[in-house]
């Protein structure tokens, strides 16, 4: 499991671009996040040695199986919790703001128990 909300981040914004990009390069990663070109690759550098991704020779990122999963649990955190807060009444925007902070922290027991209780 990434153990930080920020490798967190990292790995659910490359399986976005994934989806949207026919390739994914750093590059790609800090104009999406806002983020200098340089920690991006100093983080890119840590999910490798983590085996999170594998980055070819021409600088292509693609997540790893233990990436891509620890990627699409937090996707998939981010994408329930903002539609229920907006549900809730709560303004998309700040939904989404908050769900990107809730995403990280909520134990697999309360997401489950969340994910029960919406889709009922």
């Amino acid at each position: 499991m990434a153990n930080t909300e920020s490798a967190e981040n990292y790995l659910e914004t490359i399986l976005i671009l994934s989806q949207k990009l026919p390739v994914v390069r750093s590059v790609d990663v800090a104009t999406e996040l806002g983020y200098k070109k340089s920690s991006v690759s100093i983080a890119m550098k840590n999910l490798r040695k983590k085996q999170y991704i594998t980055v070819t020779d021409a600088g292509y990122i693609y997540l790893t199986d233990s990436g891509k999963e620890i990627a699409e649990m937090i996707y998939e955190r981010h994408e329930l919790i903002s539609s229920w807060l907006e549900k809730l009444g709560v303004p998309k925007e700040i939904a989404a703001e908050d769900a990107c902070r809730m995403e990280h922290v909520i134990s697999k027991e309360s997401f489950e128990a969340i994910k029960k209780h919406v889709f009922r």
